[in-house]
């Protein structure tokens, strides 16, 4: 079975689909460097990843070698998850949709679907959990959560908030993590997801 691939080395696998189907042939290691805009070993590096997870064949030392496995489709293999924009920790902020992809779903073990996606947070109202301004959360795509459990909660007036999510009596309560910050209390939130996890990019 073929390993999934990242979102670079899909590039690659495209770039090779389509140099082939258009020429006829496959493309050498410098052609495939400069249609890519990367150095020789660089694309030697790729070109070797992609053999030894079963996408492709080439034969050492051949000039134009490289040959393309049957099931290997660029187009369907994704392993990124996609970046949805800026989550508010602190006060609630509109999350916008960007369609960036950070390619770490096999780093922390999910399945890189529409079930999961990432949230990049703006603000330290989630510093007692570890969540941090600029961290990236990983959040399990649900409509439910249990109390306790911290959510990306969708606010009446549309901008988006990541707290604690609690039921109360007549309402909900959306609590930081954070003394200096106060709760968010509605009658009613739209839960967006789940947070499963944190990834924080080295500084």
């Amino acid at each position: 079975m073929m390993r999934p691939l990242t979102p670079r080395q899909l590039k690659v696998l495209g770039f090779l689909e389509t140099f082939i189907k258009q020429n006829g042939y496959a493309p050498t290691l410098d052609e495939v460097a400069r249609g890519l805009k990367i150095s020789k070993p660089t694309a030697q590096q790729y070109i070797q990843a992609l053999g030894k997870k079963g996408v492709i064949t080439r034969q050492r030392y051949a000039h134009r070698s490289i040959e393309i496995l049957p099931g290997a489709q660029s187009e369907r293999r994704v392993t990124g998850l996609p970046i949805l924009g800026w989550i508010a920790a602190g006060q609630p902020l509109e999350a916008v949709e960007d369609r960036e992809v950070m390619d770490i779903a096999e780093l922390l073990g999910l399945k890189a679907d529409r079930s999961f996606f990432l949230l990049r947070v703006k603000g330290d109202s989630m510093v007692e959990e570890g969540i941090l301004d600029g961290d990236y959360v990983v959040v399990e795509k649900r409509e439910t959560a249990g109390d306790g459990e911290t959510v990306v909660a969708l606010l009446a007036d549309g901008s988006a908030t990541l707290k604690r999510f609690y039921r109360e009596k007549d309402r909900i309560r959306l609590q930081p993590a954070s003394p200096r910050m106060e709760a968010i209390y509605a009658k009613e939130v739209a839960i967006q997801g789940v947070v499963r996890g944190v990834f924080r990019p080295v500084r």
